[in-house]
């Protein structure tokens, strides 16, 4: 699957337009010291170019940031090297988590979750979100929703233009599978410049997701839409889950 190399050049211009970025970070902190006051260690996966790292890393004393891609990393690390937030990079896939350290705060934000593609990783996946937690720590994630999924997004096309960039994004869906073409037009000087890339997400049902967080030793503590909070109904697109580690009794 070839994703975020020649976009990671270009996803702040596009998702920026998107994406409230601070009042999600206002939500996370807020949930957090609900839950836990402690602002130690955090660690943000997924992290893509680092605008959520940024906002939450200047409030903790640690931090820790992991992608799959060297392209975004190397986005995110400049961007941290320019503002002055200290933050430790990792080229890692977040379904073999493996860091010798534990954190107060886990994120995992922008469907970065939907991008597991088996059961089996996502299961793996959130154990070693489990391993990499205190006692007290939270875990807060967000997934596209299965109605937006397989409802809105799969089967579909997209399209975008201004002056800079132009995409044209065609969607296809099979066995709960999104598969996303995105071809790209970036100008350059007089000319512009194609690029493709390829995405996958799965289309996870709220319930096995809450199975599976359980069957992993979290516990879920609260759920909402897309980072308000409001009660999540059937067309809810983006679900957030606050979950902390639970127990090992309980477990």
């Amino acid at each position: 699957m070839k994703c975020y190399k020649d976009f990671a050049h270009i996803y702040d211009e596009l998702i920026n337009k998107d994406i409230d970025y601070k009042s999600w970070v206002q939500t996370i902190l807020k949930n957090y010291d609900e839950l836990n006051m402690d602002r130690k260690d955090y660690l943000d996966l997924g992290c893509g170019t680092g605008n959520i790292t940024e906002l939450i890393a200047a409030k903790f004393v640690s931090s820790w940031a992991v992608d799959l891609s060297y392209d975004m990393l190397t986005e995110a690390e400049t961007k941290m090297r320019s503002k002055g937030i200290k933050v430790k990079f990792v080229c890692q896939d977040i379904t073999q988590l493996n860091l010798n350290k534990k954190f107060n705060l886990i994120t995992c934000c922008l469907d970065s979750t939907n991008y597991i593609l088996e059961e089996e990783k996502l299961i793996a996946y959130f154990k070693g979100i489990h391993n990499h937690l205190k006692d007290n720590g939270i875990f807060i994630f967000d997934m596209n929703s299965y109605y937006k999924l397989t409802k809105i997004l799969g089967n579909n096309i997209y399209n975008y233009d201004d002056e800079n960039v132009t995409y044209i994004w065609e969607n296809f869906l099979e066995d709960d599978i999104v598969d996303m073409y995105l071809t790209f037009f970036v100008k350059q000087g007089e000319y512009y410049r194609r690029f493709d890339e390829e995405h996958s997400e799965r289309a996870y049902k709220h319930e096995r997701v809450c199975e599976l967080l359980k069957l992993c030793g979290l516990e879920l503590v609260k759920v909402m839409d897309n980072y308000e909070e409001k009660i999540i109904s059937h067309e809810t697109e983006r679900i957030t889950y606050i979950v902390k580690k639970a127990n090992e009794e309980e477990v």
